[in-house]
């Protein structure tokens, strides 16, 4: 295995305000949340900070979720993957959108993207490689969940 793998997660977790469960990636144990806040804070983009929330699958019909995760096109999202909504828990509002491409070995997923605000430039953040196998048992434990 080389350095350059990440190791990936799906988090689900109950909002307290509004009791639904979200989906939260995590890379090398860090919410992607915390990730992108990092990284459009640290590149001065604004706004930022807490812009982001997990994915809500009661409120948006993504499809199986395994499917999602390896970058199936969903209606009315395009090509690229939402990996997190808004922090309202709204897909369409404010969405992270990356570029999931799975492969024998490997799911890549980079060219991220806030479809809103298409000048911002994404290029430094990612892109993250994820072995294969740790991934689909990632997606494995996630359906567990749901």
């Amino acid at each position: 295995m080389t350095a350059d793998l990440r190791v990936i997660e799906f988090a689900v977790r109950l909002r307290a305000h509004t009791q639904v469960h979200e989906i939260v990636p995590a890379i090398d144990g860090q919410a992607l949340t915390d990730l992108i806040d990092r990284f459009e804070i640290d590149a001065g983009i604004q706004p930022a900070g807490g812009a982001y929330g997990g994915l809500i699958p009661a409120c948006y019909r993504y499809g199986p979720l395994d499917e999602h995760f390896l970058g199936k096109e969903n209606p009315g999202l395009g090509p690229n993957t939402a990996v997190l909504a808004c922090e309202c828990g709204e897909v369409g509002c404010w969405p992270l959108m990356t570029r999931i491409t799975p492969t024998g070995s490997l799911v890549v997923w980079d060219g991220f993207a806030q479809p809103y605000r298409p000048t911002r430039d994404y290029a430094p953040f990612g892109p993250f490689l994820f072995g294969r196998a740790q991934y689909d048992e990632a997606l494995a434990a996630l359906a567990a969940t749901m």
